[in-house]
Order: C-alpha cells, then structure tokens, then sequence
C-alpha cells in the first residue's frame, strides 16, 4: 500500500522577511505535520522583520531563527501550492503548479509608527 505524501505549500513575497515568513509559521501551526510548509522572497531581505518574529510569539509561532531565502525553480517544483503574499512578488504560474495571489496590505508603504511609553505627568 502506498502511503500518501503530504501536500506541500510554498508562500512567497518579495523580502521573505515577514508576510511569507508569518503566512509559513501561521500554517504549520494550524496544520501541523499534516502538510509541508514553506516560504521564499523574489528579493530576499538580509534577516527576519523583528515585528513579524514578535507578533508570532504572541501567538506561540517562533521564526526567529528562520532567514529569508530566495525563491528557486526548484522550490516551486516542488510544492503543490504556490500562494504570492502582496502585489509586489512576481512568479510566473507554472503548468504543474497552481499560483494564488492574495492580496494583502502592505505596511512598508505606510512607514512605522513608533509606540512609545508616556511619562507620567506633573
């Protein structure tokens, strides 16, 4: 009897420092090991957006130790599901590989807003 191979999802942005990273970590703590999760930058950044490693362990998901990576030929081949995170990633749909782009916001357009602690009055 054949035992059956996990379904694998590949998620991509350009800088593979947050969205893709986030989207990743999100997915296997939800599936679990029922699926292969991976992520990719078209562009990779140089190291994780500390914000997004932040948020997740708010949620108990640890990217931390992950590092961007460039997306690959190979990486694509090799997953069941491509899904393009923002409009700024380009992956050309492959005939094998089904490619969804989701559309998501974007807050390095917005710039950072910096909370700070307020110091107590007079």
């Amino acid at each position: 009897m054949d035992t059956p191979t996990k379904v694998s999802v590949l998620f991509v942005c350009v800088k593979n420092g947050g969205k893709s990273q986030m989207a990743a970590g999100l997915a296997r703590k939800v599936a679990g090991d029922t699926i292969a999760v991976d992520s990719a930058g078209t562009k990779p950044g140089p190291a994780i957006n500390g914000l997004s490693a932040e948020t997740l362990l708010e949620v108990g998901v640890d990217i931390t130790d992950h590092a961007p990576k460039q997306l690959t030929d190979n990486l694509i081949a090799a997953a069941d599901r491509v899904i393009v995170l923002g409009p700024g990633a380009r992956v050309q749909p492959h005939r094998w590989h089904p490619v969804e782009f989701w559309d998501t916001d974007e807050p390095s357009e917005r710039g950072h807003r910096r909370h700070r602690a307020h110091a107590p009055g007079p």
